[in-house]
């Protein structure tokens, strides 16, 4: 048997609807072992505990990489609530780590269980005291190579290699929102920042075929996979916008043509956002990144939203936004050279500072709303759960 021992954040900060979020912490660790009944969850005083044969280890693990709540896991040893017992454990952890090539430790005690005899700097001079006196290693309290974290609670848990986790809320305790997800590197990351503020992610994405090859869309797809490993499930809504935008090119100044055209998107976003019951918007938008994304653009993009917009990168960084999309996985397929139908059909020369009342009158006159309509009736919907697309 294994056992990995999971910590709480901020949810633990919560009142008296705490319960709530615990339920969906523990709701959202079950649905990624499908039913899998040999692996136990549970939850007590911070810590999620989860117990299974070794050969469910991989499983266990992929799932507190990805699990949004918890913010440090580890693999560990369950003890005997005796000092014997916690010093044996600690010692052959620490013969262990110097065989590894550690020089240096330090013990980390937590008595959660203030009935425990022994305080928590008690247990740490005891528990380090014969890895010190037989020299396996040198103690460092500032810089250590191997950290021995104890926890004593309803058991006594020990253990070295804790990992840092995905923090921020249960997923599904923040309402429900729709991300406009392109082939870029903002985007994915839009999504996964409002799922780590607990919040469901359904996504839209905008094809214009032929002109964008369906690698493009393929690009889009994986990355609603990828990002569906730390939000439970993605619905990715498919919306052919061929016909608008042979029409915003047409009947409507070059200069516009990349504004109009997030206005269109908007557009269908709140027909489908009205379908699902999302609460609101969200897209991968940065302030000043490129032409649509100047301050007076984004206002006229907001206001064809009939939900909250909201824009979690907007005070971000290229550099920040790419270290993100690194860290959860979706860089190397942003970066696949499959441009989306925003970058194909950008003017050279476009509107900066645009007016709503003039953007209103160009959108007006284009009529557009029929062709709109049938983009959002005959949109195809794609189902991933768990990072793995749904049959």
């Amino acid at each position: 048997m294994v056992t990995y021992l999971a910590k709480l954040g901020e949810l633990t900060l919560k009142g008296s609807n705490i319960k709530q979020f615990e339920k969906q912490l523990l709701q959202n660790a079950r649905s990624y072992f499908g039913g899998d009944d040999e692996i136990k969850i549970s939850l007590r005083a911070g810590r999620m505990y989860f117990a299974a044969d070794e050969s469910r280890s991989s499983k266990i693990e992929y799932c507190l990489e990805h699990l949004v709540g918890i913010t440090g896991w580890a693999k560990t040893q369950v003890v005997e609530k005796n000092i014997d017992a916690i010093k044996d454990v600690v010692y052959n952890l620490c013969v262990q780590a110097a065989q590894n090539g550690a020089k240096t430790f330090k013990c980390e005690a937590r008595r959660a269980d203030k009935g425990f005899p022994l305080d928590s700097y008690q247990i740490n001079r005891e528990a380090a005291a014969r890895v010190f006196d037989q020299k396996v290693l040198l103690v460092d309290v500032h810089k250590p190579d191997v950290k021995v974290f104890i926890e004593v609670r309803d058991q006594v848990y020990v253990y070295t290699d804790d990992k840092k986790g995905i923090r921020g809320l249960p997923v599904g305790v923040s309402g429900h929102g729709l991300l406009l997800l392109s082939g870029g590197i903002d985007s994915p990351v839009a999504g996964w920042r409002m799922m780590r503020r607990g919040m469901k992610i359904d996504a839209v994405y905008y094809h214009s075929y032929p002109y964008t090859s369906d690698e493009a869309q393929k690009k889009v797809e994986d990355l609603a996979e990828r990002i569906s490993a730390y939000g439970i499930s993605v619905h990715l809504h498919i919306v052919s916008f061929t016909e608008a935008q042979m029409q915003i090119k047409k009947s409507s100044p070059e200069s516009w043509s990349t504004l109009l055209l997030r206005m269109c998107m908007m557009r269908v976003a709140n027909k489908i956002a009205d379908r699902i019951g999302a609460q609101c918007i969200v897209t991968g938008e940065s302030l000043g990144q490129v032409a649509s994304q100047t301050v007076e653009n984004m206002a006229v993009t907001e206001s064809m939203a009939a939900y909250p917009l909201i824009r979690p990168l907007v005070g971000m960084d290229k550099e920040e936004i790419i270290a993100d999309a690194v860290t959860i996985g979706t860089y190397d397929t942003s970066i696949l050279p499959y441009e989306d139908c925003c970058v194909l059909f950008s003017p050279k020369h476009p509107v900066l500072k645009a007016d709503k009342e003039e953007a209103k009158k160009i959108y007006d006159a284009m009529q557009i709303e029929p062709l709109l309509e049938k983009a959002f009736e005959e949109r195809a919907i794609k189902r991933f759960w768990n990072g793995a697309l749904q049959s």
